[in-house]
């Protein structure tokens, strides 16, 4: 693993597992590279839970009830291009130049998403902070991986999810203030302000880092066009069920579209990935398979809880709330925890507890309980299911990262959140086009539908778990 990227202590050894530094990740050492990468990681979750939470209204009032899916798939789809592009230009040159070229398209995305006087420009937004979103995301793991030793990983992806606190307990409260009282257009517009002040947070450090050495300076330009398939083969299940005509053309051309994205997929994930080969591959598909069951649920819990069963947008916020503040407490236990907690117990553990919440919204759903005991039995659920991705989902990057060859880490974090994004982004399609589907019988059958289809995801992510764990038999790449 390539040593501290610090110009101050690029010549002391990297402390090993069984000898971590002391002071940790906050010591004099590494304090600027912790402050820095998690003021980005703070502004990402503002900006995940208060659009989350505003997105009914945006809806409702740019009349696009259709694409309401498209609006979140789009931004997964477009991230996997960013991806692809930070981590090659991070392998190459250094996690410096393309952090703050992500930083800035993510910007403008906000900018026009903030502007957008209808549906289409909304998405085309939302596409651009996708581009964005992807290249910060891959460039900060990338920093972790040279800046830190393996021993204060874990403890810095706890830091992550700390970072996750504050805009939790504030963000869809927030959010949902300022749409109600002015409008959601100053959602994107607050949301703005706050990256450009973690940027300049962030700077100073990153004019520290220095680029690591590589063997080749072409880019990948098969990779990247595999990653624009991926992104459009996204978008076109994500859109198939905006098309007209009979709901059996809509799925045919949700077939074709998800038999391009196997196949432009492939080249981005380590060989076996689909299959779930022992080793990296099956991390990486379990990966994949968390964000789709978790993020294919969210987007429709505040939709459930407002148009279903009258719930007000600030109370349908405190669901999202309940599960960031269990993501990032179990995150930071198992931080503290580290080797005590092995690897596979931890995804494991996660991953059981993610299925049980993601029942619990299913039977929700189904039942209807009513409104207030709705909110009470979603957030509770959706606390059980974000205290497993608290466990499992920061243990998944710590074992890609240990299982990357050195120099090659930008590649690795890319297939790590290449799969969060297909995963994520396809199950927001399908689940999309399952509401659109049900939604022509009545509207509650809208919601009981999708949501048992997120718990068959659930149950698929716990069969990957169980793989995890299994000898390697053959080269994970």
């Amino acid at each position: 693993m390539t040593q501290s990227t610090d110009r101050g202590s690029a010549a002391r050894p990297t402390p090993t597992d069984a000898e971590p530094p002391a002071g940790g990740i906050f010591s004099r050492r590494y304090l600027v590279m912790t402050l820095g990468t998690t003021a980005l990681v703070f502004l990402s979750a503002f900006e995940s839970l208060a659009v989350t939470t505003v997105m009914p209204l945006v809806v409702a009032d740019l009349g696009g009830r259709s694409a309401y899916a498209t609006a979140f798939a789009a931004t997964l789809a477009a991230s996997v291009v960013g991806m692809v592009a930070a981590g090659s230009w991070s392998d190459r040159r250094g996690p410096a130049r393309p952090l703050l070229a992500a930083v800035v398209v993510f910007c403008v995305g906000l900018l026009v998403a903030a502007l957008a006087p209808s549906m289409p420009v909304f998405v085309a937004g939302r596409f651009l902070q996708g581009l964005g979103s992807g290249g910060i995301s891959v460039t900060l793991y990338v920093l972790v991986a040279l800046a830190f030793p393996p021993a204060l990983r874990p403890a810095v992806f706890g830091a992550f999810a700390a970072a996750w606190v504050l805009p939790s307990i504030v963000g869809p409260a927030a959010a949902a203030f300022v749409a109600t009282t002015w409008s959601w257009h100053w959602v994107f517009s607050g949301v703005l302000v706050l990256v450009l002040v973690a940027a300049g947070a962030v700077l100073p450090t990153l004019l520290r880092v220095r680029a690591p050495v590589t063997s080749s300076d072409a880019f990948p330009t098969g990779r990247f066009l595999a990653a624009a398939g991926t992104s459009l083969a996204v978008v076109a299940v994500s859109s198939a069920g905006s098309l007209g005509g009979s709901a059996l053309w809509r799925w045919l051309a949700a077939a074709v579209a998800l038999a391009v994205l196997v196949v432009a997929v492939r080249p981005l994930l380590p060989a076996g990935t689909l299959t779930g080969r022992p080793g990296l591959p099956s991390v990486v598909l379990l990966r994949g398979l968390l964000a789709a069951t978790f993020f294919s649920t969210e987007v429709h819990l505040p939709r459930m809880l407002f148009e279903r069963f009258d719930v007000s947008l600030r109370l349908a916020g405190i669901v999202l709330t309940a599960a960031a503040v269990a993501w990032a407490s179990a995150s930071a236990v198992q931080g503290r925890l580290g080797p005590r907690l092995p690897h596979v117990r931890a995804v494991r553990i996660g991953t059981v507890l993610l299925l049980v919440g993601v029942a619990a919204q299913a039977a929700v759903a189904l039942v209807d309980p009513g409104s207030v005991a709705a909110a009470v039995g979603c957030a509770l659920g959706w606390f059980a299911a974000g205290a497993g991705m608290g466990l499992g989902f920061p243990r998944t990057t710590v074992l890609v990262l240990e299982q990357s060859t050195p120099g090659q880490e930008g590649s690795g974090s890319s297939a790590l959140t290449i799969a969060d994004a297909v995963g994520g982004g396809t199950a927001m399609a399908l689940t999309g086009l399952t509401f659109t589907a049900f939604a022509a019988v009545s509207g509650w059958a809208s919601f009981a539908g999708t949501l048992p289809l997120c718990t068959a995801l659930a149950v698929l992510a716990l069969v990957a778990a169980r793989r995890v764990g299994q000898p390697v038999s053959q080269p994970a790449h």
